[in-house]
């Protein structure tokens, strides 16, 4: 299904915004880890607000207890997001270890905060509940001795209907989701943005969602979408990613022809984005005589 509603920067600027203060973080944190912290002054926001290296910036991350936890919203399914974590956890670490004016070349073992990476998506694309990318499937190559270096990222569906759980234990990401989505039915019955916003706006203080966030902030709200939606942008997007389903559709129906679908093979060709390779692996599929000769084929 493809995107129908605003572009990433405009859901990542306010799920920083909405979660930018530590009695929301602790809320968070306590409904991902059924935790039952309740003092805020116990949590050490370390979010990078702008960092030269790279210019990369992240979402949200904190220190509690003896964890370091970094938070990112993403709209778009994104395979890369443990190599983007694997870059913040270095600054983080690193800010950490100065601040603390830890000695890294001392004779006694350092004692530091577990890494904790959650990624929160809300794009329109179906995925699971919940599942895990890991820096470790990008390395080229593999070998019986594990990487020295991995990180993983576990994905959280908080698209409405999904993660109801944790949704009803920390009702600000309801409302956030809830509000995500309302500018998304708007825009799929072919409102113009601009009302689709105000309407989004509107239903949701009405219904006391983040009623006095966009109360306080409608006009800031209302501005960062319009300058954050290209619509030409937007148009293109859709037409290709029909084109590519459509596509990946066509194969997995010649595979079925073949026999059973591996999983891990059903999802690979789902995922993939690169128009030339889908046509590749169509005609691939067409001249296959089987599940293994496809696979021979195109090596997957």
């Amino acid at each position: 299904m493809p995107e129908t509603t605003i572009r990433r920067n405009f859901k990542d600027w306010l799920f920083r915004h909405l979660f930018n203060n530590k009695e929301d973080l602790l809320m968070l944190y306590n409904a991902i880890n059924h935790s039952s912290y309740r003092d805020p002054s116990l949590l050490e926001i370390t979010t990078i607000d702008d960092v030269l290296y790279m210019s990369i910036k992240n979402d949200v991350s904190f220190l509690l207890g003896t964890m370091m936890n970094l938070y990112e919203a993403q709209s778009t399914y994104n395979p890369n997001m443990p190599l983007r974590g694997m870059f913040y956890f270095s600054r983080l670490y690193s800010g950490y270890v100065k601040t603390r004016k830890l000695n890294i070349y001392s004779s006694t073992l350092l004692s530091l905060p577990a890494p904790r990476y959650i990624v929160f998506y809300n794009g329109a694309q179906e995925e699971p509940e919940r599942f895990f990318l890991r820096l470790s499937d990008s390395y080229v190559e593999h070998s019986d001795t594990p990487p020295c270096l991995e990180c993983i990222a576990t994905v959280i569906n908080i698209n409405l209907g999904h993660n109801s759980e944790l949704m009803k234990n920390c009702r600000k990401l309801y409302e956030y989701s809830y509000f995500i989505e309302k500018v998304r039915e708007h825009l799929q019955k072919g409102i113009s943005l601009e009302h689709a916003i105000d309407s989004s706006i509107d239903i949701c203080i009405e219904q006391d969602i983040l009623s006095i966030f966009l109360t306080k902030h409608r006009e800031e709200v209302q501005q960062m979408i319009l300058s954050e939606f290209d619509e030409e942008f937007h148009i293109n997007w859709e037409k290709r990613i029909s084109y590519m389903q459509g596509r990946s559709d066509s194969i997995l129906e010649l595979l079925s022809e073949l026999g059973n679908i591996p999983e891990a093979l059903r999802i690979h060709i789902t995922k993939e984005e690169d128009v030339d390779l889908l046509k590749a692996w169509t005609k691939a599929a067409a001249q296959a005589s089987s599940i293994q000769e496809f696979q021979s084929l195109t090596g997957l």
